[in-house]
């Protein structure tokens, strides 16, 4: 049996794709909070340009892995958040898709077939605006930076919660 600890936060993208950059964007401001304040030491902030292997590879043995990603939805609201949290290794079909070839929901199917699953995986699936070569996301997308890192905090308290408890 595997045994799950720490958490790890990806962001997800390619910062020189606009609003595709989201999940950077995101990390980016985790770790600026984070410094300069003590946090959970078994806490790993990521980013990954979406390959499923590479992910795998960041949440494997995570407690909790929550992934920031753009994505696509139709009809669209540009800085609109999904949060899913994926149960039992199998991700609903959203209203929205990823910006990449081959998604998220490819990486936890392989990683549920391998077994290689973090305990708990929350996703923040953002819609985009823009995807195109360039920096810099879009205005509704930058905004939705801010209360975005605030609703991953809460993911990591909680956690830091109830492993607190588990201890006592």
């Amino acid at each position: 049996m595997r045994t799950h600890s720490g958490t790890a936060v990806i962001g997800v993208g390619n910062d020189f794709r606009r609003d595709d950059g989201v999940g950077w964007a995101v990390v980016a401001r985790l770790r600026e909070r984070a410094a300069g304040r003590p946090g959970a030491p078994d806490t790993v902030f990521a980013t990954c340009d979406g390959d499923p292997g590479r992910l795998i590879g960041l949440w494997e043995g995570a407690g909790l892995a929550v992934v920031v990603d753009a994505a696509h939805a139709h009809p669209g609201t540009p800085g609109r958040v999904h949060r899913i949290e994926v149960d039992g290794g199998h991700l609903s079909a959203p209203s929205a898709t990823s910006t990449h070839g081959l998604g998220l929901g490819e990486a936890v199917e392989l990683a549920r077939v391998l077994g290689l699953l973090p305990e708990r995986l929350v996703v923040y699936a953002v819609e985009g605006a823009d995807c195109d070569f360039g920096a810099g996301l879009s205005p509704a997308v930058a905004a939705a930076v801010e209360p975005l890192a605030d609703a991953v905090e809460d993911e990591l308290a909680h956690r830091a919660d109830g492993v607190a408890r588990r201890r006592a």
